[in-house]
């Protein structure tokens, strides 16, 4: 845990907040420095309070924080980053929302990242600009998954250890990793899984974003590969999230616009 200083800046996204007293908001961030981090904004819910647009959540912000009794005390804050297309379109903002929850869940307080803080903030930047919003979080999970010590064993049985081979397998979240077929009787929980959708799960785990961006997936496996990192995603925290049950309203709400 770093050294608390009296008084101390950090880059950070703000990842969400609530509600702290009669006036006060506690703020979760991530920082670049600190990692995760819960700090109280005082008076921010006050109607004159300078500080209430910049604690939002997405933003990218410059944070000068004085430690108090018990949590840190924003004392100044400043926008570097506003990713202003979330405001405008449902399907980003469900996304964001996505990236936002797992750095959450997947990260403690006071234990710096850096290598996913930056792969926060360039997905965020991506989302705001980018097309194809789908493949940029799907690439996100993948390191993700790296970053935090979770990455699933997608080369070899992780029973056998043997070389997979170019033929449909089964997946398992309890071991981490894909299973041949020799080796899946008599498992339990085990998950169908493609080629086709093994094949680009490895390509998103062991690609550059430059390269992931080349491949052209076709949106039935698309389905498939969401599901099973969806799937492990939630064995591994052993809950449900909440953002792709948002991002399933919204696609509800599209289909029936149409």
């Amino acid at each position: 845990m770093p050294s608390r200083q009296r008084t101390f800046r950090v880059e950070a996204v703000i990842l969400r907040h609530q509600d702290w007293g009669e006036a006060d908001r506690l703020i979760t961030l991530f920082s670049r420095e600190r990692g995760k981090l819960r700090a109280i904004a005082k008076g921010v819910r006050k109607t004159r309070s300078r500080k209430a647009g910049h604690l939002e959540p997405f933003n990218r912000v410059s944070l000068l924080l004085a430690q108090g009794r018990e949590l840190p005390i924003i004392t100044q804050a400043e926008t570097l980053t506003a990713y202003l297309s979330f405001q405008d379109d449902l399907l980003r903002l469900g996304y964001g929302a996505t990236l936002l929850e797992l750095v959450d869940r997947f990260t403690v307080e006071e234990e710096a990242n850096p290598a996913l803080y930056f792969l926060l903030v360039e997905t965020l930047e991506r989302l705001n600009q980018s097309e194809d919003v789908w493949l940029d979080v799907r690439f996100f999970e993948m390191k993700l998954l790296d970053f935090v010590g979770f990455r699933p064993q997608l080369f070899q049985c992780v029973i056998c250890g043997e070389a997979i081979q170019a033929q449909d397998q089964f997946f398992s979240c309890e071991l981490g990793g894909v299973v041949c077929p020799n080796c899946a009787a008599g498992q339990r929980l085990l998950l169908p899984v493609s080629m086709p959708a093994l094949k680009y799960l490895r390509h998103l785990q062991r690609s550059t974003y430059r390269e992931a961006r080349r491949a052209k997936i076709p949106v039935a496996v698309q389905k498939e590969m969401e599901a099973h990192v969806q799937r492990y995603l939630q064995a591994i925290l052993e809950r449900a999230l909440n953002a792709p049950r948002f991002l399933r309203s919204i696609a509800q709400l599209t289909k029936h616009q149409d």
